[in-house]
């Protein structure tokens, strides 16, 4: 992938504009007609954090209101949910959902999960009007990207929540520091991206982070990788 495509990724994980402006550059990288960026789930309620236009705000709130859809179940599966043709959607997988669809100007729905290590975050949700597959390079660029809105969600929550850093002392601090260092070996992520994690699942689980942290330096918490993808042990 190209230069100017990894700028625009670490754009979005540092994303520091308004909110409005966050799905710019993937319409700018994938050729679909609409994006929308949303939370979902327990975690962080369900709340468009941007979306480029009204038919693509309209599909949030059907699949936030029916409580089904592409977004509900890529987040659900941890896997991007790919429609071409929403409306020869075999198998009635979403019966609500697409029946609310015969009234609105869609014809393929691609959706990429939002997450952070074990945390479903929400999902992005890309939209054409016209049915068509969405070709293997735009996927793995709308994963990516995906990826790196992931991050800036998050940390955007967590501003909101007024989440602790739980860094006042200098214990703390070193704690954080070491666990930090654990996760690193753990998963083979970013100091940013691990101290991030922990953050997350500290505010997830209503505790300090250096309570969290504390329990990963002593071995009675920790992160695995498998086939599925980051998951948690404890």
């Amino acid at each position: 992938m190209s230069r100017d495509f990894d700028d625009i990724v670490a754009g979005l994980s540092n994303f520091d504009g308004h909110e409005a402006e966050l799905t710019g550059p993937i319409l700018e990288t994938i050729p679909v007609t609409g994006v929308s960026i949303a939370t979902l789930g327990e975690l962080l309620g369900s709340e468009t954090v941007s979306a480029s236009d009204l038919q693509v705000a309209r599909l949030d709130e059907l699949q936030f209101d029916l409580n089904e859809g592409p977004c509900w179940d890529a987040l659900a599966e941890m896997r991007p949910m790919l429609e071409p043709d929403v409306r020869m959607q075999p198998g009635g997988r979403w019966p609500a959902f697409s029946e609310a669809l015969q009234t609105e100007n869609v014809g393929a729905i691609f959706a990429f999960p939002m997450t952070v290590g074990t945390l479903r975050v929400g999902a992005v949700d890309l939209y054409n009007t016209d049915p068509g597959e969405l070709s293997p390079l735009f996927v793995a660029q709308a994963t990516e990207l995906t990826a790196a809105l992931s991050r800036y969600v998050l940390r955007r929550a967590l501003r909101q929540a007024g989440s602790p850093d739980a860094e006042g002392t200098g214990h703390a601090r070193r704690t954080i520091h070491q666990a930090t260092g654990f996760v690193i070996a753990q998963l083979g992520v970013s100091a940013d991206d691990a101290y991030l994690l922990l953050q997350g699942q500290a505010f997830a689980e209503g505790r300090s982070m250096s309570e969290l942290a504390a329990d990963i330096i002593e071995h009675r918490f920790r992160f695995v990788v498998d086939q599925n993808g980051i998951e948690e042990l404890s």
